[in-house]
């Protein structure tokens, strides 16, 4: 929005508790400017933050366990054989996955609609 385009201003007090609350909430959303915080809290009444992190450590393992799996591919196709360990070492890494994403699922099921 260009300069000047804001011209009414909005004035008031907050009791110290309620000022560390809304400091808490912008840190937690990953905003920092107050202004543009209390603006979008007043206009759509509410602010989604979802941490992404664990999402992308489950791509990142599921792109290792990709890559295992066409390296395995390629060895029976050149030698017309693979070993077992190779396919079980597959297996349990697909499992610890799952249950990585299980473990995530239910933290987003608790996050209010």
């Amino acid at each position: 929005m260009k300069n000047g385009c804001r011209t009414v201003r909005v004035h008031m007090l907050l009791s110290e508790k309620e000022a560390q609350t809304i400091h808490k909430r912008m840190s937690e959303c990953g905003i920092t400017n107050q202004s543009a915080y209390l603006r979008k809290m007043g206009i759509d009444g509410y602010i989604i933050h979802v941490d992404m992190s664990d999402i992308r450590s489950l791509t990142k393992l599921l792109g290792i366990c990709s890559k295992n799996l066409n390296q395995y591919v390629r060895r029976a196709n050149e030698t017309g054989s693979i070993y077992e360990t190779d396919i079980e070492d597959l297996r349990e890494r697909l499992r610890e996955i799952q249950a990585d994403v299980k473990a995530v699922l239910k933290e987003y099921e608790k996050i209010p609609h």
